[in-house]
């Protein structure tokens, strides 16, 4: 997985640590000199109007804030240029924050988004209106949200959907092998690769015939995934003792997984989905975000089209 260019989101509330910052350095240490531009976007909602300022006013006191915004960025970026790296900087006024994200991807053409990731209350979630879930289903190019970065990657896992009973397609596993094997090279990490998969609880099936022999059903239902799940790992050479076939809901199965097993990196899927879809399902990286403690990395598959595009 090549990041010759990464667009890292930095945060204008924190005046301490920028998590995603220091990922991208892990990363540039990595890699042959990538490119960094790093990007904030600021809004403050007593600068926007009211009765205490003119416009003029207004526009002064923005002026001033962006001017001392920019001095910050300056500030983080030049230890990273006194090491080589071409490191550029931008600063936006805007309220929404993904929009502006997306915004600059578009204009700056990066080959991957860090953003650092926090946890989401249970009203933003009803809502719906968070930037991180905005970037996992609208940006078109891998979206890295980074939760911690003080330890260096280990331990990779990748997880696909070898039925694609997501509606994801076939060719979007592969690619998620593919970058995740070529990452794990790149930083001397270990890959795993996982499925989960939940048959029907007993009180949902409501065929006569699996009521009186539900474990059969089950048994048939781990197997036809364990077969579909074997196959795509062996035909990408991926070693039995880093198959991991998971009972279970996603959002439930693998943040125990990624505990277990001292994962620092999810790497999953996306797909293209109806507004409708979207707010009556969500993602299944959504619903991961705030479960899991690892980073979490969402590729979308090649030729993904934004569904709130016209």
């Amino acid at each position: 997985m090549n990041f010759e260019h990464m667009l890292v989101v930095i945060d204008p509330t924190s005046e301490d640590r920028q998590p995603c910052l220091e990922r991208a350095m892990q990363l540039a240490a990595e890699h042959s000199r990538p490119r960094l531009t790093l990007f904030m976007c600021e809004f403050n909602s007593a600068l926007e109007g009211g009765v205490f300022f003119d416009s003029a006013g207004l526009e002064k006191a923005r002026t001033s804030l962006l001017m001392h915004r920019r001095s910050s960025l300056e500030h983080l970026a030049q230890p990273l240029r006194d090491k080589g790296l071409e490191v550029t900087t931008e600063v936006v006024w805007g309220k929404r924050l993904s929009r502006h994200i997306l915004a600059a991807v578009a204009k700056h053409k990066p080959d991957l988004v860090l953003k650092t990731t926090h946890h989401h209350n249970l009203i933003k979630r009803l809502l719906l209106s968070n930037s991180d879930w905005d970037l996992i289903r609208h940006c078109e190019i891998p979206v890295w949200l980074v939760k911690t970065a003080g330890d260096r990657l280990t331990k990779l896992a990748v997880s696909v959907d070898p039925l694609h009973e997501a509606d994801k397609p076939a060719a979007l596993d592969l690619k998620l092998i593919a970058g995740g094997r070529s990452m794990a090279e790149q930083i001397g990490a270990e890959l795993h690769l996982l499925h989960c998969y939940n048959p029907l609880p007993r009180t949902m099936v409501f065929d006569a015939s699996l009521i009186h022999d539900y474990d059969s059903y089950a048994h048939d239902v781990r197997e036809r995934h364990a077969s579909a799940f074997n196959s795509l790992a062996g035909s990408n050479d991926i070693a039995d003792s880093a198959r991991h076939l998971l009972q279970g809901y996603p959002e439930e199965a693998i943040p125990v997984f990624v505990e277990q097993h001292g994962i620092n990196l999810l790497i999953m899927g996306a797909i293209s989905r109806s507004r409708l879809d979207s707010a009556l399902l969500g993602h299944t990286a959504e619903r991961l975000l705030d479960e899991c403690a690892c980073d979490i990395l969402v590729i979308k598959p090649d030729g993904f089209v934004d569904p709130s595009q016209p």
